[in-house]
């Protein structure tokens, strides 16, 4: 038997894949099990650690290695769940495929529903603020909380901010970074995620960012500057359902140029707000305790008194289920389901 789900007029088939360890890396900088889920014309990479309450690490760019420090302090007390996003990382995908903002954020609804996620508390970082919370804003239901790492979901606005995305994404720069590495290279310093990382751990990032994957990560800048409809849909969220979860954010002292922390308060005036001492665009690598703590302590405080007393699993998954017709109104034309037999 064959489940399929009809989103409009696609139909996406979720299946879990085989995926071997690549030679350039060893356990030894990369502890984890790594399996392939196939969604939307990929083969994600998807690496899913640990028990406890879901904490699902978002990113899109570069790839999985950045969380690597901070999910070894956490899995011992939750189940850490991240991936690599279409043409990032340890990620294969169909010949043709879009590489957008768009087809990350059906990326990370993919994971959340083959895996069958419950009571999630998603963790952004950088881009994956606007693929995270775009796919968060189509199951609301499943989400308890949300913690910002650097991470911005608002349309860009200003000449630096869109400036910055516009030399950044631009064609130029992205074939001098195919050519040259210079982006994985400065990422893979101290200055990026390698603060704390030995010469294996810092090549094995690398690694991760081969041509393919720098061309992916300069488009995915170039969308955010475009991306007017996910704008759109995240904004209607975070103004709605998403509005009354909790919010932890974290950024590096300094990387914040442009106040994305102040504009998050904005949002959420009860955000919980860390900044990592002498932090830059990881935080998460350049002070992984700290970070893991705070994760830690907001979540025991804000998120699981909320899980206490809810019904169980089941109950809730024939509730979201249960035929629209049932309640008197229409079907939702984006979202139904079919069974092939």
């Amino acid at each position: 038997m064959e489940e399929k789900e009809i989103i409009g007029n696609r139909v996406r088939t979720v299946r879990r894949a085989p995926l071997l360890r690549p030679s350039w890396l060893p356990e030894s900088v990369w502890p984890f099990q790594t399996f392939g889920l196939e969604v939307d014309g990929s083969v994600l990479a998807v690496t899913d650690v640990g028990q406890g309450p879901v904490l699902l690490f978002v990113h899109v760019g570069t790839w999985s290695f950045i969380w690597r420090d901070v999910i070894t302090k956490l899995a011992p007390e939750f189940r850490c769940i991240c991936f690599d996003a279409p043409g990032n990382g340890r990620t294969r995908d169909g010949a043709g495929i879009t590489i957008d903002l768009e087809r990350a954020s059906r990326a990370v609804a993919g994971v959340i529903e083959g895996l069958d996620l419950e009571e999630i508390t998603v963790v952004p970082h950088d881009l994956g603020g606007l693929a995270g919370l775009a796919a968060i804003a189509r199951t609301p239901e499943r989400i308890r909380g949300i913690v910002g790492i650097n991470a911005f979901a608002w349309k860009p606005s200003g000449a630096a901010f869109r400036g910055m995305l516009a030399f950044i994404g631009g064609g130029f720069t992205r074939e001098l970074d195919v050519l040259t590495g210079f982006i994985p290279r400065l990422t893979a310093s101290s200055f990026g995620v390698g603060r704390f990382m030995d010469t294996p751990s810092r090549a094995a990032f690398f690694n991760g960012m081969g041509t393919r994957g720098r061309r992916a990560f300069h488009n995915y800048i170039r969308d955010a500057r475009q991306c007017d409809e996910l704008y759109e849909e995240i904004a209607l969220a975070l103004a709605g359902p998403l509005s009354s979860l909790p919010l932890l954010t974290i950024f590096g002292e300094r990387n914040d140029p442009f106040g994305f922390q102040q504009r998050w308060k904005a949002l959420f005036p009860c955000a919980r707000q860390v900044v990592v001492s002498k932090g830059n665009h990881f935080p998460m690598c350049d002070d992984p305790d700290l970070v893991a703590e705070a994760i830690r302590s907001w979540h025991r405080e804000y998120v699981a008194p909320g899980l206490v007393g809810r019904p169980p699993k089941i109950l809730r998954a024939m509730r979201r289920h249960r035929e629209p017709h049932d309640q008197g109104t229409e079907p939702n034309p984006r979202r139904q389901r079919v069974t092939l037999i």
